[in-house]
């Protein structure tokens, strides 16, 4: 048995989210990190946030997956007076290696929407919509038709917490049985959801006139897709732990020596929310 290194997990992690599937615009693969160093512990977050890197350094990780990139766009200095600056500069002289795995996670099976699938009470799904020639998001069918209001009890049940909760637009009594779900932010893809004949359309960060648009669009019929906004953050957040297993598994597979390996999926919510005020019921009583 021999040492694993950082770039025995990269062949792994590149198996299970090729860099190619992922989108033109997007920014995945190895940020920080020397292939050659020794890993044991390994991190897991949605965001690369300077409180996450914090609590991997604590951890003694010497790897940090995220979900979503830290250098999306363009920087021209990573001195710690920026906060991407501070989040470099504490990767490298923690020694903590830093990969991404985003929109290339989002399309793998499993992954990113295969876990949100799951959440939902879906065991068989079916792509969206496809873009730039990959699958993306998910729809299909509930195991039995229930209410909007009891689909979203569920999957608020199956969710992290996150202070925003879940945002719902349609009526609590309305009936829910094939389902269109995209992780992430996805008001890109109401008018596909329309389309797969979804009866709620679960992702997050709908915005107003989108939203408002897609409602009135199901004026006719039976008012469906109903809109189900579950926070970008929580409907991000489920695959982490099943990617550590497997990756744990492949490691064991190849033949590595994983006696000892440690891996941890952050308890930090990086929902850039901390409280809601005002709130209102379904029926127009304030909370």
């Amino acid at each position: 048995m021999s040492t694993i290194r950082l770039r025995d997990v990269l062949t792994v992690l590149e198996d299970m989210y090729p860099g190619d599937s992922a989108q033109s615009w997007d920014q995945v693969g190895l940020v920080t990190g020397d292939p050659d160093q020794p890993v044991r512990r390994v991190h897991a977050a949605v965001d690369p946030t300077l409180e996450v890197i914090e609590e991997a350094r604590d951890a003694g990780a010497d790897l940090l997956i995220t979900h979503h990139p830290l250098l999306l766009r363009g920087v021209h200095s990573v001195a710690t007076t920026s906060a991407k600056g501070a989040s470099v500069t504490s990767l490298v002289v923690s020694d903590i290696a830093l990969y991404v795995a985003h929109t290339n996670a989002d399309v793998a099976e499993p992954g990113v929407n295969t876990a949100l699938a799951q959440a939902c009470g879906l065991t068989a799904t079916e792509p969206l919509s496809l873009e730039e020639g990959t699958a993306m998001g998910r729809v299909g069918y509930l195991a039995e038709e229930v209410t909007l209001a009891d689909f979203a009890e569920r999957l608020a049940g199956a969710l992290p917490p996150a202070p925003g909760g879940i945002r719902v637009s349609g009526p609590p009594d309305g009936r829910v049985r094939r389902v269109a779900l995209l992780g992430g932010a996805g008001d890109g893809l109401l008018d596909a959801a329309r389309a797969a004949g979804a009866d709620v359309y679960v992702t997050a960060d709908l915005r107003h006139h989108p939203a408002l648009e897609s409602r009135e669009e199901a004026r006719a019929a039976t008012g469906t897709p109903f809109l189900v906004d579950a926070g970008h953050w929580a409907s991000e957040s489920l695959w982490l732990e099943d990617m550590l297993t497997r990756l744990h598994n492949s490691l064991a597979d190849a033949g590595a020596d994983v006696v000892g390996w440690e891996t941890h999926v952050s308890t930090i919510c990086t929902d850039p929310w901390t409280f809601t005020v005002g709130a209102q019921t379904a029926q127009g009583d304030p909370q």
